[in-house]
């Protein structure tokens, strides 16, 4: 399953949102999402694990503070397309 995971601080990382998500069942991958001009990160990441331990993240990180920020897990929706701009 596909995790969303939003309101991250900006001093996040992919080892760290992994670190936080490993405490709760084996993640397969991570993706913190960057600005592609700054690099920074956007204060958002998807995380991938299996469904089960998915669910147990949502319930046990969901609302959870890191850094000063709480954080919202929920499931990744796919992503709507886009009209083009004129």
């Amino acid at each position: 399953m596909r995790l969303y995971v939003g309101n991250l601080p900006w001093s996040a990382t992919e080892e760290s949102v992994r670190t936080q998500f490993e405490a709760l069942g084996a993640v397969e991958s991570v993706a913190l999402i960057t600005d592609r001009e700054t690099g920074r990160s956007r204060g958002f990441a998807f995380v991938e694990m299996a469904d089960e331990d998915a669910r147990k993240a949502m319930q046990e990180l969901d609302g959870q503070e890191l850094d000063g920020r709480n954080l919202r897990v929920n499931e990744a929706q796919e992503r709507q397309e886009r009209r083009p701009r004129y």
